[in-house]
């Protein structure tokens, strides 16, 4: 459940007012997906109260399949974040105590017919804490199994794991298992153990295991590896209200634009042109496009900068 203060530019610690919003990068990429034409089912486990409720009607307001999503009780909570649409002195504040979504069991996986479904995504959260880290290695397992490919957004966030080091080692091994890989420079640069390595990390990656890798540098662009190819794109340009959002924006745009076949340069422009529209929105999922959008959006600017 995503909290942020209104109207656009206001501090958290200045907020009398807050606009409320669907969060998470699992289920903001399937709404996504869902608002360009695909179909998504999200598996995940909610907490049974009014915040839990919530999230679970968010998921029927977009049309995300949440048969596999399950309530738990107990201490523990469907996680909240608190964060500002600015730019300038952004803050967000991320409550991941005793988080719901980390109780995804073996189970849960195992009772899912991967045979109905077209791939396999996660973010890299799932695979901090046990017993989701269990289970995501499972589904990975029974994906593979059913013919499914992987898709893995690396999307590294220090505050839910351990120790840096186990966070190295359980997400290279996720990537090391998937087919399609997106991530930033830096954490590709994490998963590689420096920064000024994540872009051979990256390539290496694409060399070895995955079909398509995809290492994203913000405003500079990003480099696609696929096809014995390197790709390189820019981005297009908007004025941004905030910087949160534009990661799943861009998976679900990139996603749902292989999914109609549409080739690879192409797919990941796309990818980046949700992004743009959603840093230039208030919140996550609510600011994710609909193909019309996209479509107006893409026709009316001026188009992408060039990749320095």
């Amino acid at each position: 459940m995503d909290l942020s203060p209104d109207p656009a530019g206001t501090s958290i610690q200045d907020a009398s007012n807050m606009a409320v919003g669907m969060g998470g990068s699992s289920a903001n990429i399937a709404a996504g997906l869902v608002k360009l034409g695909c179909k998504s089912a999200l598996v995940t486990s909610v907490s049974d109260d009014a915040v839990g409720w919530y999230c679970e009607g968010q998921l029927d307001h977009y049309g995300v399949d949440r048969r596999y999503v399950k309530r738990i009780s107990g201490e523990y909570r469907t996680s909240l974040a608190v964060y500002e649409t600015r730019v300038d002195n952004h803050q967000s504040v991320i409550y991941r105590n005793n988080a719901a979504d980390f109780q995804m069991t073996v189970e849960d996986v195992e009772a899912v017919d991967y045979s109905q479904f077209g791939a396999l995504i996660t973010a890299g959260t799932v695979f901090a804490a046990e017993p989701s880290r269990s289970a995501a290695f499972r589904a990975f397992e029974l994906a593979r199994e059913a013919g499914l490919p992987i898709i893995f957004d690396v999307d590294y966030r220090p505050y839910s794991w351990p120790s840096a080091q186990v966070a190295e080692e359980v997400l290279s091994r996720a990537g090391a298992m998937s087919d399609v890989i997106v991530g930033n420079d830096e954490e590709f640069g994490f998963m590689a153990g420096d920064i000024s390595r994540g872009l051979g990390k990256a390539r290496a990656l694409a060399n070895s295991s995955a079909a398509i890798v995809v290492y994203k540098m913000g405003p500079e662009g990003a480099v696609t590896f696929a096809n014995q190819q390197e790709i390189r794109t820019g981005i297009f340009p908007v004025t941004a209200l905030k910087p949160t959002g534009a990661g799943d924006s861009f998976m679900a745009g990139f996603l749902a634009a292989l999914a109609e076949g549409r080739e690879m340069r192409d797919a990941v422009l796309r990818g980046s042109a949700c992004a743009s529209l959603v840093v230039a929105r208030p919140g996550c999922a609510p600011a994710m496009p609909v193909t019309a959008e996209l479509e107006d959006f893409l026709s009316s600017h001026p188009g992408p900068t060039e990749f320095l």
